[in-house]
């Protein structure tokens, strides 16, 4: 089976009742990884602020007309002591399950990759849970390589 056509296009309001629920499916994938993460609905994101933000790029996957997966690219002021003032930081990742290992995050994360340039950021991160073993192993395919482990303590 090939797969159909796929569309990386910046996210807009209308795109947002299937950008919540990209919302859920995260937190939802996320909470066995983190035991802090409270109990009942939440939510990580102002998804539709960041659509709104002119210094913000959200981006969606489509494929047929529906959106599959999405990304956001927001910009982080650095410590004090690194050798850049901003940073990209990049989140928000999510790839509909049924369309999953066919390279579609990778498009979403070179389309974040070319934004945060002409914005002239010159660092990109991002987090992921340690043991996230997909994640990592998607991210690493597209360059990024681990940098720093945060710990924490009860």
């Amino acid at each position: 089976m090939t797969l159909p056509k796929v569309s990386i296009r910046k996210a807009t309001l209308e795109d947002l009742p299937k950008l919540l629920n990209f919302e859920q499916e995260i937190i939802e994938a996320e909470r066995p990884f983190d035991v802090t993460i409270k109990e009942g609905p939440i939510s990580y994101y102002d998804i539709g602020e960041m659509i709104q933000d002119t210094k913000a790029c959200v981006l969606v996957a489509e494929i047929d007309g529906g959106v599959v997966a999405s990304g956001y690219a927001i910009p982080k002021k650095a410590r004090h002591y690194l050798d850049h003032e901003f940073y990209a930081y990049l989140g928000f990742m999510y790839t509909d399950e049924n369309f999953r290992g066919k390279g579609i995050n990778a498009q979403i994360v070179d389309g974040l990759k070319q934004w945060s340039q002409e914005q002239g950021y010159k660092e990109i991160r991002l987090t992921v849970y340690n043991e996230n073993l997909p994640a990592i192993k998607a991210y690493e395919k597209v360059g990024f390589k681990k940098h720093i482990i945060e710990m924490r303590l009860e």
